[in-house]
């Protein structure tokens, strides 16, 4: 079925808008990909504030030429996607990773990062990423070891004390 001009008006608007307010993007392979299942993908997306939106090739490089960024649609055969990230941008490539393990028919084929290209294995590379509150548990970890490891050190000090009183005493 065709889709009409004043659809795709919308369409290119819609795409348009959340291209100037993301700060990253992942291109997805969707051939294949049962209903169900990007059902599921859109519901996790959600917890993380990102949108996937399917778009046929011709109008995502329309768009995506407006706004300088690099895409060649004869470099993929199956149907895409863009998963638009507008807070954080590891969330949702991680999420889109994760699935894409459990169901072969979902596959990254590249991103956008900022304005910047990435290739598909570096998507990927940046889903492997641990997330900000990760790094920090790991920050918050590192700096009260040291601590930890004193503090002990100054309690074993005043048990052996303790002990040497309590034998003297007897």
């Amino acid at each position: 079925m065709a889709i009409t001009k004043a659809r795709k008006q919308e369409i290119l608007e819609g795409l348009r808008e959340k291209i100037t307010r993301q700060k990253a993007m992942v291109l997805v392979g969707i051939t294949g990909i049962k209903v169900k299942d990007l059902s599921a993908l859109r519901k996790k997306l959600r917890t993380a504030n990102a949108k996937i939106q399917i778009v046929k090739k011709t109008l995502a490089s329309l768009v995506l030429k407006e706004k300088n960024l690099d895409f060649n649609k004869n470099q993929h055969k199956e149907e895409i996607a863009f998963v638009f990230a507008f807070e954080d941008e590891i969330p949702p490539a991680k999420i889109v990773y994760q699935l894409s393990r459990e169901n072969d028919k979902l596959k990254i084929l590249g991103g956008f990062l900022g304005n910047q290209f990435k290739s598909r294995e570096e998507m990927i590379f940046l889903a492997q990423l641990p997330t900000k509150e990760e790094l920090l548990a790991k920050l918050v970890g590192s700096i009260s070891s040291p601590i930890s490891g004193f503090i002990n050190v100054l309690q074993g000090n005043i048990k052996g004390l303790i002990i040497v009183l309590a034998k003297a005493k007897t």
